[in-house]
């Protein structure tokens, strides 16, 4: 695609340094032989200098000593810790672990980035048309409340606008404006207004310029959708890949200090290549 060939041809400029703790892995091995290979990152092992990683989770994340050694002797906090120590740009994970080991090796020796309370996770979708969209959260929020889903889309927002130029984002719900109401079209209302973006708007809307004229919604064309709930989203990007032909690259990780790259235990090699890319794009 030639959206992913952009992309691609950015981060091969960055000449970034990404650690994968789960390098004796096939799929991974392989995956990091290809990014080398063709010249998008330096791909990295799991580095040795112990006394350094203790010392940055230390100085970085304020751990106490003897919980920082414990920890840089499990393989994704030692990652996530040559990342915290300037040894590497970035992390990309999961071939074999779970989502939230991921991110608790993150989240404890990486840290969120300034302003963001809560992770979260995107999907890229590239349809066959030569469309490109991020579907978030799809694979890690499961009901967020109010403040969490503005959270949500205003680290969106800043993941459109890396990958895509230009982020427009909605809120999705069942409703448009004012034409339904419950619980959970409020928290939608709620969190467009907290984060200042359109919604609550039904999905078409969203996505179609007439028909967010007539229903008084905007523009119609955004870029960047935010859905209410994990159930929503991940129905949503499933179905796109199942009927509408879409890659799903993802779920890509959002919200931390520096890249890192949950991967779906099912990914292929090739998978982890592209994700990796998406995530680096993001920095």
């Amino acid at each position: 695609m030639k959206f992913m060939d952009a992309l691609s041809a950015k981060v091969a400029a960055k000449n970034a340094r990404v650690v994968f703790p789960e390098h004796k892995e096939p799929r991974t091995a392989e995956a990091m032989r290809a990014l080398d290979r063709d010249g998008l990152c330096r791909p990295m092992t799991l580095g040795d200098n112990t006394d350094r990683y203790v010392q940055a989770l230390i100085e970085t994340r304020g751990m106490k000593e003897r919980i920082a050694r414990r920890l840089v002797e499990k393989p994704l906090y030692r990652a996530a810790a040559m990342v915290a120590a300037g040894e590497a740009d970035a992390m990309t994970a999961g071939a074999e672990a779970p989502t939230r080991r991921v991110i608790e090796a993150a989240s404890m020796s990486i840290g969120l980035a300034d302003g963001v309370s809560v992770p979260s996770s995107f999907f890229l979708m590239n349809f066959p048309d030569g469309r490109s969209l991020v579907f978030a959260d799809c694979g890690l929020t499961v009901d967020p409340d109010a403040e969490g889903l503005a959270a949500i889309a205003t680290a969106s927002a800043r993941s459109g606008e890396a990958l895509l130029g230009e982020a427009r984002v909605a809120l999705l719900s069942f409703s448009t404006g004012t034409s339904g109401a419950g619980a959970s079209v409020d928290k939608v209302r709620e969190a467009a207004e907290l984060s200042g973006f359109t919604g609550p708007v039904q999905g078409d809307a969203a996505l179609i310029p007439d028909v967010a004229a007539r229903k008084g919604a905007g523009t119609g064309d955004a870029n960047v959708l935010v859905f209410p709930n994990l159930d929503a989203g991940n129905i949503a990007y499933k179905l796109a890949v199942a009927l509408g032909g879409a890659q799903a690259l993802g779920p890509i990780l959002q919200g931390f200090k520096k890249p890192v790259c949950d991967l779906s235990r099912g990914a292929s090699a090739q998978d982890i290549v592209a994700a990796t890319v998406v995530t680096l794009a993001l920095d």
